[in-house]
C-alpha cells in the first residue's frame, strides 16, 4: 500500500535521478579489476555479509544488485532501507533529498492517478499500432516513398516503430472509439483536440510520419510528427505534456540507447528523430535526442545517468552553435568530476544525418573523435569573431569567463576550469616567434633563408644573443620571485612573454597562476612543483645577485621597472636579430641603402631600450649579456656590421 500511496512514476523518476552506484558506493570498495565503470558494470565484496570476494554486482543502467553469494537483490531504495534499517518510506526521503525531489503528500486519490496513467498508456500503444497499419497500407505509400528517401531501411522502421497518421481528420479518433478508447482518453493522452466550440474532438496528428516517443522502459508516452507537406504550418509536432509525457524529463531512444551503451560506445546527443534513427542505421545505436527543445537540466541529468560524458552532436550551423552556448550555461552549476560533456560540431550546414549520408559511418566516427571538451566551446564562445587589442577588452574577457567558471559548484574543478582558462589565455595572447611572424622582408622575398656563413660566425647572432637573451631571462623571471607584488600590474605583459628558456616560463606562469603575494609564497609553491633545485639554480647566477632589485625585494617599483626595462631590451635585440639575419643572408649580393637605413632604425630601437642602462638615473650599466661593462665597449652588433660592410665592398 505505500507504493501505491504514491503518485504514479514518482519512483520511476527517483530511481532514474539517482545514481546505484553512487549509493551502494558509500557501503562498499569497488573490485577495480572485475568492474567495467563505462558499462556501470560494478563488482564489489557484498555489504550484507561478510566475504572477501567480490560476488556483490551492480548494474547501474537497470538500477539493480543482486549478490550470488547471499541472493541480495533490489534497487536503490531497497539497499538504502536494508544497508540502514530504514522502512520503505523513510528509504524514499533519503533518497529523494539526494535527488532535490520533494516526496508528495499521500493520499487516496493517487490510486485513481495510476490507474489512469495505465489506461492512457494502453490508448497510446493502440495508437502506434494503428499508425503501423496505416504506413503500410496504400494510404501510406507517400509516407513510404518518403523515408525511402531519406535512406531508412525496413528495419529501422520497424525498430523506431515509425507510423503514418491519414489527412483525414477524424480518422485516429474513429478508429479507436471503436475499439472502445472513450473521446476523454484520446485527448487527455493528447492525440486528439477538443475544439472550443463544444463539437467532437478530432485527430491532433494529421499526414504526418509518425514517430513514437518511449519512456526508459519502453512504454509509448507521446508521439512527434513530421509534415509531409512543405506548406504545412510545422514542420515537427510534438504530442502535448500529459500526465504520461514530460517533454523536459524525456529523451527519444532513451531505452536503447542505455542499453546499447558500453566503454567503446559512448552516449551521442543528436538534434532530432530522424539523427537518432540514422545514426543507429549507421551503427551509433547510442544516440538520444531532446524533444523539439533546448537541452533541459533535467534531461542533462539523464544523460549523465546514463554516460559520464555523453557527446554533443548538433548541426554546424547559427542555431547548432546557439543550442551548444545555452547548453553550456545550463551544464556549468551541474559539473562534477564524473559528470563531463563533449562537443562534436558537425560542418557547416550539415546534421548527422547529412554527414553520414555524404561520408558514412566514417566521417561521423572521425567527428566524435575529435570531440571538444566543453572548456574549448565556453573559450571559443567568449572569443570568436573578437579582438582584443586593448586592456579594457582583455579584462571584459577575463570577467566574462570568470562569472561562467564562478557558475560551477565542486571547487576543485573550478580551481581546474580557472587554471585550463589561464593556460588558453596565455597561448592565445602569447606573440608568434619572430622567425614566423616576418614572413616577408620590404621587398615581398620570403625571410627564412638559409644562414649564411658571414651570420654564423657572428658573434651576436652565434653567441652573444643567446647569452644575452637568457641572462636577461633570469633576471626577469628572479626579479618575480623575489617581487611577486609586482606582478598584477605586469600581468599583460607577461602574458606576451616568449621566453627561450622553459623552466623559467613554468617559473613565471605558477606565480602568475597561483596568484602569490610574497617571496616566502613564491619559493613554497616553486619547490612544491618543480623541485627546490629550479630556484636554486636561477638565485645562484652571479648576474642575477648583482640586480638591484633582488637585495631589495620590498621595492615594488625597482621590480617593475626591472622587468619592463627587461622586456623591451628582449624585443628590441630579437627584432634587431631578425634584422641582422636578414641582411647578413642577402650580403652576398650587396647591401644596399634600403639595408642600412633598415639596421638603423633597428639599432635605434635597441639603443632606446638600452638608455636605462646608459643614462644618469640607472644605477648600474649592464652590457647585452647582462655583465657590468665599459659603455665604450665595442658591440657585437658594430662587429656585424663592418663585417657586412667589408664583404660588400669586396664585392
Amino acid at each position: 500500500m505505500a507504493i501505491m500511496s504514491l503518485p504514479a512514476g514518482f519512483l520511476d523518476e527517483l530511481r532514474t535521478r539517482v545514481s546505484l552506484t553512487s549509493v551502494v558506493g558509500r557501503k562498499v570498495i569497488w573490485d577495480q579489476k572485475k568492474s567495467n565503470q563505462g558499462k556501470g558494470d560494478m563488482w564489489a565484496p557484498c555489504p550484507f555479509h561478510q566475504e572477501k570476494t567480490a560476488s556483490f554486482h551492480v548494474d547501474d543502467r537497470k538500477g539493480y544488485y543482486y549478490c550470488f553469494g547471499c541472493q541480495a537483490k533490489g534497487d536503490a531504495i531497497s539497499f538504502i532501507k536494508d544497508c540502514e534499517n530504514l522502512s520503505f518510506m523513510e528509504a524514499i526521503e533519503v533518497l529523494a533529498a539526494e535527488a532535490g525531489m520533494t516526496v508528495p503528500a499521500r493520499d487516496s486519490g493517487m490510486q485513481q492517478q495510476t490507474n489512469a496513467r495505465k489506461e492512457l498508456s494502453d490508448v497510446m500503444e493502440k495508437a502506434v499500432r494503428y499508425f503501423r497499419m496505416m504506413l503500410k497500407s496504400r494510404e501510406g505509400s507517400q509516407t513510404t516513398n518518403y523515408l525511402a528517401k531519406r535512406g531508412l531501411s525496413l528495419e529501422m522502421q520497424d525498430e523506431f516503430g515509425l507510423g503514418y497518421a491519414p489527412g483525414d481528420r477524424k480518422a485516429l479518433y474513429n478508429a479507436l472509439t471503436e475499439q472502445g478508447v472513450t473521446p476523454e482518453q484520446l485527448i487527455d493522452s493528447g492525440m486528439c483536440i477538443k475544439p472550443d466550440d463544444s463539437g467532437q474532438p478530432y485527430d491532433r496528428f494529421r499526414n504526418r510520419v509518425m514517430f513514437p516517443i518511449r519512456d526508459a522502459r519502453g512504454n509509448c508516452i507521446a508521439f512527434g510528427g513530421r509534415a509531409l507537406k512543405a506548406s504545412a504550418k510545422a514542420k515537427y509536432l510534438n504530442s502535448p505534456e500529459t500526465i504520461l509525457f514530460d517533454k523536459g524529463r524525456s529523451l527519444y531512444n532513451h531505452g536503447p540507447a542505455r542499453s546499447a551503451l558500453g566503454k567503446q560506445h559512448p552516449l551521442i546527443v543528436a538534434e532530432g528523430y530522424m539523427d537518432v534513427i540514422a545514426l543507429a542505421q549507421a551503427g551509433f545505436s547510442t544516440a538520444v535526442a531532446p524533444l523539439g527543445t533546448a537541452i533541459t537540466e533535467n534531461q542533462l541529468m539523464l544523460m549523465w545517468r546514463m554516460h559520464t560524458e555523453p557527446i554533443i552532436a548538433l548541426d554546424g550551423d547559427t542555431a547548432g552553435l546557439r543550442a551548444a552556448y545555452r547548453l553550456i550555461d545550463v551544464a556549468l552549476p551541474l559539473l562534477e568530476p564524473r559528470r563531463a560533456l563533449r562537443f562534436a560540431i558537425m560542418p557547416k550546414g550539415q546534421d548527422p544525418d547529412d554527414l553520414i549520408h555524404s561520408g558514412g559511418a566514417g566521417a561521423f566516427q572521425e567527428l566524435l573523435d575529435k570531440a571538444i571538451p566543453m572548456v574549448e566551446l565556453m573559450w571559443r564562445q567568449a572569443t570568436e569573431g573578437q579582438v582584443f587589442d586593448s586592456p579594457e577588452r582583455k579584462s571584459a574577457l577575463d570577467l566574462t569567463l570568470r562569472d561562467k567558471i564562478r557558475r560551477i559548484k565542486d571547487p576543485r574543478l573550478r580551481s581546474l576550469y580557472e587554471n585550463t582558462v589561464k593556460d588558453m589565455r596565455w597561448a592565445f595572447f602569447r606573440p608568434v616567434p619572430l622567425q614566423k611572424a616576418f614572413k616577408k622582408n620590404d621587398f615581398g622575398k620570403p625571410l627564412q633563408r638559409p644562414v649564411s656563413q658571414s651570420a654564423k660566425i657572428s658573434a651576436l647572432v652565434s653567441g652573444d644573443k643567446s647569452i644575452a637573451d637568457d641572462i636577461r631571462e633570469a633576471v626577469i623571471t628572479a626579479a618575480l620571485v623575489n617581487c611577486p607584488a609586482a606582478i598584477d600590474s605586469l600581468i599583460d605583459e607577461l602574458q606576451l612573454l616568449d621566453l627561450r628558456n622553459a623552466e623559467l616560463g613554468r617559473i613565471i606562469k605558477i606565480l602568475c597562476d597561483f596568484q602569490i603575494n610574497t617571496r616566502a609564497e613564491a619559493k613554497i609553491k616553486i619547490n612544491e612543483m618543480l623541485g627546490p633545485d629550479a630556484l636554486e639554480k636561477l638565485l645562484s647566477q652571479s648576474h642575477v645577485q648583482i640586480v638591484p632589485c633582488i637585495r631589495q625585494p620590498e621595492n615594488v617599483e625597482m621590480a617593475k621597472m626591472t622587468v619592463l626595462e627587461e622586456l623591451a631590451k628582449l624585443a628590441s635585440q630579437r627584432g634587431l636579430a631578425a634584422e641582422l639575419q636578414e641582411v647578413s643572408d642577402s650580403a652576398k649580393d650587396g647591401v644596399d641603402e634600403t639595408d642600412i637605413w633598415r639596421l638603423g632604425r633597428a639599432a635605434d630601437a635597441k639603443n632606446k631600450a638600452s638608455l636605462s642602462d646608459t643614462d644618469d638615473k640607472a644605477e648600474y650599466d649592464l652590457a647585452d649579456n647582462g655583465a657590468r661593462v665599459n659603455r665604450d665597449e665595442r658591440s657585437a652588433l658594430d662587429n656585424l656590421i663592418v663585417k657586412i660592410g667589408l664583404s660588400g665592398g669586396e664585392k
